[in-house]
């Protein structure tokens, strides 16, 4: 019996959270390694399943399979194909900063009568986000995911709520409010998907008798399961409802700014970088594999959609006066590039919707981050509060520009890549929607460079002119993504080589091809 790398990877967070969350009160230090030492064992692990994943060999490898709940058909089904490799790895990669980047997040901290929570808890949890998220990445049943697409909001609902950001104009009164506002707005807009989906699931049971991804999507292909078309319109439309919160797609999206400005910086990163991208993951691996002609059948309908959100989120993170509130929404710009590669239905939009996940991932962590580290320093989140850091912290308003010009695509770093190809792939078959599209590089340009314009040049603000730079673990933290940034800018080709196989494969199952060019290319 071959060794279960898969659940390792997955088991490994999930040993790490119990084992941070159980450090005692007064070693919080040691908490912190303890769950830092974790989350680069999980790294490890990641890049053992990348090493071993070979792309053009089957579709779904690593395989692990054990009967679970015998009587109703579930099983614990694990697999990884090219985009479930690609995003496992990007997991892996970002928890290790993010623990990094909080590292003094939640220390106890004494404002009037209330305490922050213990610093053990605030790691676990980062931990076990981090092990039902892989495992929604690598589960081939459909009822696994289910219930790992659904805990995962337990802990981020305490992160949210729990171990909120400090910075706050308006009290620590009113912040404790507003911090439990998004957490449960979080919280319910995600429940309400996933009870939906819940829906879809058992519905999806009854029609097919069990919950296996592959046994299923065979049985579709060789036609001895056959949905009626109306059956698989709504279930389809049941398990979509769930992903477009998740993703999140306008106009299911509104509880994304809010969280995002209510966490803290590395919280933030977890939800926008890690967790939202199991709702476009899952609409490649389930929406399209599982219900191909209900997919074709929606597409006009979810491209509109995801041309609101490119143009709504870039247009309202222009007039935001706070900064995470600003990321925010540029992230829902972002989802809706993802979202329209993926039902271009062209291998092009694909590739680059997958692209686009991991690179958002970095591109959304640097800047984050960095806008984190500024934050703490000046205790605000307002833009109009900042003015002239570049003088005073060089290194930090560099950093700054780096992730802000990554936000935007600008050619040479890695988001550049994906935007482009998401663009010519919807392009090609949808002409119309790409065009209107571009208008959301050109916002991000403006919303992009008025942030950095705002915060960092012009005369120095009196309350940061004694602002330090970036210390050596925050240039640990963000230095590693700008490289990663520069890199898969100048050279995509190891993350195409892996994804580009299973791209097809989804084409596939949708019986898609590319659309040929109306003038052939000379010889």
């Amino acid at each position: 019996m071959s060794f279960p790398l898969l659940t390792a990877t997955a088991a490994l967070p999930a040993i790490g959270a119990i084992a941070t969350a159980a450090v005692p009160a007064a070693r919080r230090t040691a908490a912190k390694w303890l769950a830092l030492f974790f989350s680069l064992g999980t790294l490890a692990l990641a890049i053992a399943v990348l090493v071993r994943f070979d792309p053009d060999g089957d579709r779904y490898q690593l395989t692990e399979s054990h009967s679970w709940i015998a009587d109703f058909g579930v099983r614990y089904e694990l697999g990884v194909d090219g985009i479930g490799v690609a995003l496992v790895a990007l997991t892996a990669l970002l928890i290790p900063f993010i623990v990094l980047a909080g590292w003094h997040d939640a220390d106890p901290l004494e404002t009037g009568s209330r305490r922050w929570r213990p610093t053990q808890g605030f790691f676990a949890l980062i931990l076990a986000v981090e092990a039902m998220v892989i495992l929604s990445f690598e589960a081939t049943d459909v009822f696994l995911f289910y219930i790992f697409f659904e805990a995962m909001l337990i802990p981020m609902y305490f992160l949210i709520g729990g171990f909120g950001d400090r910075a706050h104009e308006h009290g620590e009164k009113v912040a404790s409010t507003q911090r439990s506002y998004a957490a449960v707005k979080f919280l319910l807009y995600n429940l309400v998907g996933g009870l939906i989906m819940l829906a879809a699931v058992i519905g999806l049971y009854v029609v097919a008798g069990n919950f296996s991804l592959q046994e299923i999507a065979e049985a579709r292909a060789d036609g001895s399961l056959d949905m009626a078309t109306n059956t698989e319109r709504w279930l389809f439309l049941g398990f979509f409802f769930a992903f477009a919160v998740k993703a999140p797609l306008w106009p299911l999206h509104t509880w994304l700014p809010n969280a995002m400005q209510e966490a803290t910086a590395p919280v933030a990163v977890l939800i926008t970088a890690v967790v939202d991208k199991v709702g476009t993951f899952a609409m490649l691996r389930f929406c399209l594999q599982l219900f191909p002609e209900a997919s074709k059948w929606a597409t006009p309908a979810i491209l509109v959609l995801a041309l609101i959100s490119i143009v709504y989120g870039a247009l309202l993170a222009v007039g935001q006066r706070d900064i995470k509130r600003l990321i925010a929404y540029a992230s829902i710009s972002h989802f809706g590039f993802i979202i329209m590669g993926i039902f271009a239905m062209t291998s092009q939009g694909q590739s680059g919707a997958t692209l686009y996940m991991v690179n958002h991932g970095i591109s959304t962590a640097a800047l984050m981050l960095v806008a984190g580290f500024l934050i703490s320093r000046r205790g605000s989140r307002l833009i109009a509060d900042y003015g002239g850091v570049q003088k005073v912290a060089p290194v930090l308003a560099g950093t700054f520009l780096i992730g802000g010009l990554a936000t935007l695509s600008l050619p040479g770093l890695a988001p550049f890549v994906s935007e482009f190809l998401v663009l010519v792939g919807t392009f090609t078959r949808y002409p119309a929607i790409g065009i209107i599209a571009t208008f959301g590089i050109v916002l991000a340009a403006l919303y992009t460079l008025v942030l950095y314009q705002r915060t960092m040049t012009g005369p120095v603000k009196p309350e940061v002119s004694a602002m330090p730079d970036l210390r050596v673990r925050e240039i640990a933290v963000v230095a590693p993504l700008i490289v990663l940034l520069v890199f898969l800018g100048v050279y995509p080709k190891p993350v195409t080589d892996i994804v580009n196989p299973a791209v097809k494969q989804t084409l596939s199952d949708v019986e898609k091809k590319d659309p040929q060019p109306e003038v052939e290319a000379a010889k």
